[in-house]
């Protein structure tokens, strides 16, 4: 990298650090974007004299608002809510919602940041944004998920519209949640429109929506193995996580002739050495979407499988490793054990797992590697298809939204080879997911003038 580059980097990351004291998730992602884009910046002066990437970091509105509600023993609660909406440079925000106890200021900002460029790889018409709160669904009864969802969005509701905002789920907001949520919009808005995504099929859902992140993902994962003459036949995946990204990334890995050996959660994580099979997954399915189980439960109801609390599960040698459950889940330690078991493949389903330390390794020792905006961007690209049919009062069926899925994770892994190809012909995914997606935001910002 030339030296005036390098200079600007540097400059433009102490204003931010300097504008945002006390975000390191904020830092972390801006700083993989800008290292990616900085020689296409400055190699485009008109990006730089109308400060393209300063406004890009700055987002056009952030609310953040009180939560109050009462629980089941008739005691008041009180959590924070926030929605970040980054860019509506190329269409109106869309993001999910994230109910989770880490959730703050600079988890929301990283979330929306990152949302701007997987939905701009998608090419479907969608802004980027993100939001929730730091409420824990985790062993509530479903009337306080119920009274905390409706205090929620009788905030919310002023910030959204079908062509203004259209949330979606996240970690901790699931059917349950969306079926709530919509129900108290609808009751304050006396309309009947998209404004969410994830809904039932019952009231405007999309068939494929929930399965459309893991699926997606192994689509994309298949893509990158593909460039090495690879495929996940035969494989040995690691998977964490066992929420709804994990469990369809697990059933779709299975399917294409994988060995699925663990899934985790926030406790620990399960080694199945003789893999998952359609049994296990059902149980799975039932053990986290109906009874809201702990994973440990599942190495007591099958033969020959451990449980290792507090760990994750990267230990384990591997072919193909998935990180399906949240932020910075590997790190660099996390990564030499990746690569000292044999792994020749690491997709993101969850949003930047990996640590810069981690990603160095990774990718120093030549392992095929996607960030999660490019690999896991399959729910988002659902939730675009699930915008249109609510537009345009259709219901598509599953096969056309698996054929539109694969068309579009096909092109950001040819947009991904476009912008990332090195001249040796390996493929920096992280470059040329971050380059293709800024192009396109960058291009709308410009034409819009300074706004």
């Amino acid at each position: 990298m030339d030296p005036f580059t390098q200079k600007y980097i540097e400059g433009f990351m102490g204003d931010v650090l300097a504008r945002n004291p006390g975000e390191p998730e904020f830092h972390q992602a801006v700083r993989e974007v800008v290292e990616s884009v900085a020689p296409y910046v400055t190699a485009n002066p008109h990006l730089m004299d109308q400060k393209i990437l300063e406004r890009m970091v700055e987002p056009e509105r952030i609310v953040i608002f009180r939560v109050p509600w009462m629980d089941d023993y008739g005691e008041v609660r009180i959590n924070r809510g926030f929605r970040v909406q980054a860019s509506s440079a190329i269409g109106p925000y869309k993001g999910g919602l994230r109910f989770h106890p880490s959730v703050n200021l600079s988890i929301m900002k990283f979330l929306a940041f990152e949302q701007t460029f997987k939905n701009a790889l998608t090419t479907l018409p969608m802004g980027g944004a993100k939001g929730g709160s730091d409420f824990n669904p985790r062993g509530k009864s479903d009337a306080e998920v119920m009274r905390f969802c409706q205090s929620f969005m009788t905030e919310l509701y002023r910030h959204i519209g079908p062509n203004v905002d259209v949330p979606a789920g996240d970690i901790g907001v699931g059917g349950r949640e969306i079926g709530f949520l919509f129900g108290q919009y609808k009751r304050l808005k006396d309309e009947f429109s998209g404004t969410l995504t994830g809904k039932g099929l019952g009231w405007g859902g999309s068939l494929l929506r929930p399965e459309a992140t893991g699926y997606g993902l192994c689509y994309f994962a298949s893509q990158m193995l593909e460039t090495r003459g690879q495929s996940f036949e035969g494989k040995r995946v690691n998977i964490s996580g066992a929420g709804n990204v994990a469990q369809y990334a697990a059933q779709k890995a299975m399917r294409l002739g994988a060995v699925v050996q663990t899934l985790s959660d926030s406790d620990g994580f399960i080694y199945d050495p003789a893999g998952l099979t359609e049994e296990k997954m059902n149980y799975v399915f039932e053990l986290k979407n109906i009874r809201r189980g702990r994973i440990k439960e599942y190495a007591t109801h099958f033969p020959g499988v451990t449980y290792t609390p507090g760990e994750r599960p990267w230990g384990i040698p591997c072919d193909i490793a998935l990180p399906c459950a949240t932020q910075n889940e590997i790190e660099k330690a996390d990564a030499e054990k990746l690569v000292a078991g044999g792994c020749i493949c690491v997709a993101e389903g969850a949003n930047m797992p990996s640590t810069p330390e981690a990603i160095r390794v990774i990718q120093g020792a030549g392992l095929l590697y996607s960030p999660g905006k490019a690999s896991n961007a399959g729910g988002v690209a659902t939730s675009g298809l699930e915008m249109s049919q609510n537009s345009m009062r259709q219901h598509w069926s599953a096969e056309e939204v698996d054929a539109q899925l694969r068309r579009i994770m096909s092109d950001i892994h040819s947009a991904c080879l476009r912008y990332g190809t090195n001249p040796d012909g390996s493929v920096n995914y992280v470059k040329g997911a971050n380059l293709a997606g800024f192009i396109q935001v960058a291009a709308a910002m410009y034409d819009q003038g300074l706004v």
